[in-house]
């Protein structure tokens, strides 16, 4: 992921392992700045994880193996820190993935570095497939941030942007805002500028006015956990645009490795929706919204049927929904996946 820091374009990874800590981007401040939060135990890593200091689903899953890495390492409890680490929040299937590949791998450092290294290339290969639904002057919807920030580098939604735009295509992007965190309007707004993408923030209930105008050629979003069917979680007001973009003739597509697809539910009604504080639809920027005594709902996902999908975007290629068997099979003889 390219950064700007003082005038100067660096490199940097959203997670990583060093010294026997984990490092992360906080992605708490951005965009105002780029601070790094340092988890030295695995009640760190339950609050990186819970408290959002890290998001995205693939993001999630690395910095679960490193957690467990280091807290082996650390000879920590081992029963209590998968234990902890697995109840930071429920929705994100990579995260019982990873600990399901460390727990088979016997918590080792080497192989919590070989998870990081695979999400990361299996982005990359998304980009590369999801390039390929990208004509220059395309015009690209995008909901929450599925950005290098959500992975380790490269991103999912935005990954097949990142290549078009490398590539020499011309392309814009819709953000939208992303109530209530505002994960497009700070983090996917920010990334998209590091990259010199042309894009623009829109608010959340502006993209069917978009939609009908003939403004967006086509959707990209990213995925938290996918269903058997195909059904699939992400960042809450997903759903809507699926809808609209259904309505509106607009190819609906979601990026997402073999990571997030859970194929143990065969639909998308057993998938957990985490709810999350109130006060992260009630506060904004340290101000209430609404009456003192008022009170808020604030499920952090919504479910997608799979029927508004037109294809998934993954490291093994582009698949409909109904072709869904076939990734799996995919997947099943992937040893990594195992």
């Amino acid at each position: 992921m390219k950064v700007n820091i003082n005038g100067e374009s660096r490199s940097i990874l959203a997670v990583w392992y060093e010294d026997n800590q984990v490092k992360l981007i906080d992605q708490r401040k951005i965009p105002e700045s780029i601070e790094i939060y340092t988890a030295k135990n695995s009640d760190d890593i339950y609050y990186a994880i819970k408290n959002m200091v890290v998001r995205g689903a693939p993001a999630i899953g690395v910095t679960a193996a490193y957690g467990l890495a280091m807290a082996f390492k650390n000879k920590e409890d081992m029963d209590k820190s998968v234990k902890t680490i697995s109840s930071s929040r429920p929705t994100a299937y990579d995260l019982f993935k990873a600990i399901d590949y460390m727990e088979a791998n016997k918590f080792s450092e080497s192989a919590a570095r070989r998870y990081a290294l695979e999400i990361t290339e299996r982005s990359r290969k998304i980009g590369e497939y999801g390039n390929s639904l990208i004509k220059s002057d395309d015009r690209i919807l995008t909901h929450c941030n599925a950005g290098a920030l959500a992975v380790v580098d490269w991103g999912t939604a935005l990954a097949p942007m990142r290549i078009a735009h490398d590539s020499g295509k011309k392309i814009f992007v819709y953000v939208d805002e992303t109530r209530p965190r505002l994960q497009g309007a700070k983090l996917t707004a920010w990334e998209l500028q590091q990259e010199g993408i042309d894009y623009s923030i829109i608010a959340d209930n502006a993209a069917g006015h978009f939609m009908k105008h003939k403004d967006i050629d086509l959707a990209i979003v990213g995925a938290d956990r996918i269903a058997a069917n195909g059904d699939f979680a992400n960042k809450i007001g997903t759903y809507e645009k699926a809808v609209l973009a259904k309505v509106n003739n607009i190819p609906f597509y979601v990026a997402a490795p073999g990571s997030t697809f859970d194929f143990s539910l065969k639909n998308g009604d057993g998938i957990p929706i985490e709810e999350r504080d109130e006060n992260e639809v009630l506060m904004v920027n340290n101000s209430r919204l609404g009456p003192v005594e008022g009170h808020a709902k604030n499920p952090a996902f919504d479910v997608t049927p799979h029927e508004y999908v037109t294809a998934f975007i993954t490291e093994y290629g582009i698949f409909r929904p109904e072709e869904l068997k076939k990734l799996y099979n995919l997947i099943q003889d992937d040893l990594f996946m195992r």
